[in-house]
């Protein structure tokens, strides 16, 4: 496990800013302790300086994982978030989805159209399964 590298941290947080915008360092900066960001196997986890010190105990090799998975860095080095880190993410995101239409297109579309595919709420299906057509 070890610190991300400035190209490293460049990438994920310029993928985390499409979402979150100017409140990446909301994560860092936390009222409850200093949190920060490892990297292992590939895998960027999430987790505060007092878990980092615990985890320093157990080899590499030995080590699966510690903290929250944010998400990993692919072979040709771009960044994929997992879904693990939508708890961290959502309380900060505004509009937290992808758009499923351009700009213009929503200019036209009636009010009942979807626009935004919501991804916050990791249950909400299950919990609205009954209800859905």
């Amino acid at each position: 496990m070890r610190p991300l590298t400035d190209e490293e941290t460049k990438i994920m947080f310029e993928k985390l800013s499409k979402y979150i915008g100017e409140n990446i360092k909301l994560l860092v900066d936390r009222p409850d302790g200093t949190y920060c960001f490892r990297l292992h196997n590939d895998r960027v986890y999430y987790m505060s300086e007092k878990i980092l010190k615990l985890a320093t105990n157990v080899s590499r090799d030995k080590l699966v994982s510690v903290g929250t998975c944010f998400g990993k860095f692919t072979k040709t080095n771009k960044f994929r978030l997992h879904i693990t880190a939508l708890d961290f993410l959502a309380p900060y995101a505004k509009g937290f989805g992808v758009a499923a239409k351009s700009t213009q297109e929503c200019r036209r579309m009636d009010p009942m159209s979807i626009v935004v595919f919501h991804q916050a709420d990791v249950g909400e299906f299950i919990r609205n399964e009954d209800t859905l057509t």
